[in-house]
Order: C-alpha cells, then sequence, then structure tokens
C-alpha cells in the first residue's frame, strides 16, 4: 500500500470509521481498512452504474444467487474443502445470520458457549434474545493465546449446553485455532450435539503464510453440524455493501430456513453480489499486497507501543488486544486514550469475561498515520 497520504482527505470519508472520530482523533476503533477497495470491484461498480440496475438475472431464482457458485469454488480452492452450492446462503450481514439461526434453532434460557472476550455483538445477541453465555475463557500465555480444552468440555456438559459460536480467526485477539484445537472443539461439539455457528470472516487476512482451517472441513460428523460464515468484506474492505454467505451443513438448519417465507430476510444488492464476486475472482494481488501491508504494522504496532502495554502479535487479521491492566488506567482504558492522546480505540469491557483492563487497536491504516496514533499513545503514557 502507498505510503503517502493525506490526513484531511480521511477525514472527509463518510464512512462512520473517520465521520465519528472526532476533531483532531485518529481512529483506530471499528474494524474498517482505509485503504482503497481492490481496483476491478471500482471499476465492475463503475460499469454497472453506468449501465443497467435493474432486477439481477437471479432476481427470480434466489436459491441460483452467484455467490453460491463463487464461495463453493473459493473454498476449494483455497482450503480443499468441498461443499455444495446448494447448501450456501446468501444473507447481508453475519450478525443476521447469527441471530436468525440462533432464533430458529435454540430458545430463551438456552446456554450457548462462546470464547471469550467476544466480539460485543454477539454478545449483545445473547442478551437480547434471553440466551445464556458460557464463556469459554481465552488465556494469554508466552506464546499467545490458548483456551482450556478440558474447562471447556465441563463447561459445556455442566451448562447444558445448545450451540457453540466459534469466531475463527478470533476477534479480539487474532488467535487462530491450530488443528488440535479444532479437533478437540469438534470432538466436543460432536459429543454434546451442539451446532455451531463459526465466523470465519478473518480468515484470508492471516500472517506469516498460516494457513485456515474451516471446522468444517474436518469431517462430515462436524460438518453436518455447523453453519459456516464469511464474506468478502473484511479481507476486501467491502462492509458497506452488506452480503454475506453461509454454508449450512447442518440439515436441521436447511429445513428451518427453506421453511422460511420467501425474502422474510432481505436480499442482498446485485452490485454487493458483483463487487463480492470480483473481489473473489480479481482481486488476489490486492490481498496479497494488503496481507504485506498489515503483517508491517501488526510489526510496527509491537515494537512501537507504550511501556506496560502488553500486546500478542495477532496470527490474522488487523486487531491488536492491548492489555493495559499494568498502566491502571481504570477497568477501560479506551476514554483515557480518547482524552489524552486523541486516539479513539475500543473499549474491552464490551467484549464481555476477560475485557477489562484490554483496548482493541485497529491498525489497518496507512503507515504514517499508525505511527502518529502509536506516538500519540506513547506520549499520553509518559505524560500521565
Amino acid at each position: 500500500m502507498n505510503d503517502l497520504v493525506d490526513i484531511e482527505v480521511l477525514r472527509q470519508r463518510v464512512g462512520i470509521k473517520w465521520a465519528r472520530a472526532g476533531a483532531d482523533v485518529l481512529p483506530g476503533w471499528i474494524a474498517d481498512m482505509d485503504f482503497p477497495v481492490p481496483d476491478p470491484v471500482r471499476a465492475v461498480l463503475r460499469r454497472a452504474a453506468d449501465g443497467d440496475l435493474g432486477y439481477p438475472a437471479w432476481d427470480d431464482r434466489p436459491d441460483r444467487n452467484p455467490l453460491q457458485e463463487a464461495f463453493a469454488n473459493r473454498m476449494r480452492d483455497r482450503y480443499d474443502f468441498t461443499i455444495d452450492p446448494d447448501d450456501v446462503y446468501v444473507f447481508t450481514e453475519l450478525i443476521q445470520v447469527l441471530q436468525i439461526v440462533l432464533q430458529l434453532m435454540t430458545r430463551p434460557g438456552d446456554a450457548v458457549a462462546v470464547h471469550t472476550p467476544a466480539y460485543p455483538p454477539f454478545l449483545r445477541t445473547l442478551e437480547v434474545t434471553g440466551r445464556r453465555l458460557v464463556p469459554i475463557p481465552m488465556i494469554a500465555g508466552d506464546d499467545g493465546w490458548r483456551f482450556d480444552v478440558d474447562r471447556m468440555a465441563e463447561d459445556i456438559d455442566r451448562n447444558d449446553c445448545r450451540a457453540l459460536i466459534l469466531v475463527n480467526p478470533n476477534n479480539p485477539t487474532g488467535h487462530m485455532f491450530d488443528p488440535d484445537e479444532l479437533s478437540a472443539i469438534a470432538e466436543i461439539a460432536c459429543r454434546h450435539d451442539l451446532f455451531v455457528v463459526s465466523d470465519e470472516i478473518h480468515s484470508e487476512l492471516t500472517h506469516e503464510r498460516r494457513r485456515h482451517i474451516p471446522i468444517a472441513s474436518l469431517g462430515p460428523e462436524i460438518a453436518g453440524r455447523t453453519v459456516t460464515l464469511n464474506s468478502a468484506s473484511k479481507a476486501f474492505n467491502l462492509a458497506g455493501l452488506r452480503c454475506c454467505v453461509a454454508h449450512v451443513g447442518d440439515r436441521r438448519v436447511r429445513a428451518a430456513l427453506d421453511a422460511q417465507p420467501p425474502l422474510i430476510y432481505g436480499q442482498v444488492s446485485a452490485l454487493s453480489v458483483l463487487a463480492t464476486c470480483t473481489a473473489w475472482q480479481e482481486g488476489a494481488a490486492w490481498l496479497a499486497a494488503t496481507r504485506q501491508t498489515l503483517t508491517s504494522n501488526r510489526d510496527l504496532v509491537a515494537k512501537s507501543l507504550p511501556p506496560g502495554i502488553r500486546f500478542h502479535r495477532p496470527e490474522a487479521g488487523y486487531l491488536a488486544w492491548l492489555d493495559c491492566r499494568a498502566l491502571e488506567l481504570d477497568q477501560d482504558p479506551a476514554p483515557f486514550f480518547l482524552e489524552h492522546a486523541k486516539v479513539r480505540l475500543l473499549p474491552g469491557p464490551d467484549f464481555g469475561p476477560g475485557g477489562t483492563g484490554f483496548t482493541r487497536l485497529n491498525f489497518a491504516t496507512f503507515p504514517p498515520v499508525l505511527e502518529d496514533m502509536l506516538g500519540r499513545l506513547r506520549d499520553a503514557v509518559r505524560n500521565r
């Protein structure tokens, strides 16, 4: 990515990240990248806007959306995972799918296991719908993040869990679950008859040639109880287009979805489908360059944070989970950095158990902006 950037141009953006940053504030909060979208995506959207914005050819057959075949091809090519395109459903965004599946497959009071700290909208969904959170604590070790498999199994058994929400790569820690961890999770899910919702939206933004493993690819038994969620929105910076896919390997979930009235959950736009297909089919060079920039930015964060902040390099994604507890900045460090550094971060307590004393930094920006951001954090800690 080009290091040349005009900060005032970024401040004129209408997207939420910069529009709500505040005067003189640098936004490191919401999970949008600052980089321009891939050229092939911009070109195809321009052609569509200059041409035909009528009903798409697949409009009368939503079960034949082009994204079904495109996603099946991508899973096969990237992960050697063969899926039936007919089992791919298209929605507007991941949180929508999670809420739909939980409403269809669980009841208020049912227990749902989630690795914590966890993505705040997922926690809020459980709260609002009356499902019980069973936290699976992520544990910081010398070399990164892990979790206690035996404790996970015991807590799921004791709470009679109905479902597991797996976020892999994990948000906010950036941990990628390795084959042994995924095999253990799959065994627990099968043994306790859980259905699994696996959010894999950050899976293409891996570092150091790490390879993502979809949990449903481990075998037919776990595939048959898993709904795998993905999108081009994070990897290609297309969140505003509102488009995601769900591979529904669980026949019970497919039956419940197919029993709903047509279009009850809405439809994605023709432009979002066009952009997503183009990103997946023509965006390889852009994605490779972006991953290099993100890895460089991640390493810059690791060496430039203020003394007293602990940080494990994420194995995927562009989110830094910062342990500020040694600084004694109260339960939520984010207000301190907003006031004294003019840097907006996400509050750690919003991520539930394990979030106290932490804050989340988005480092998916141009290196000069990130350097300024990190310098502000250092000055704020030094001068407090």
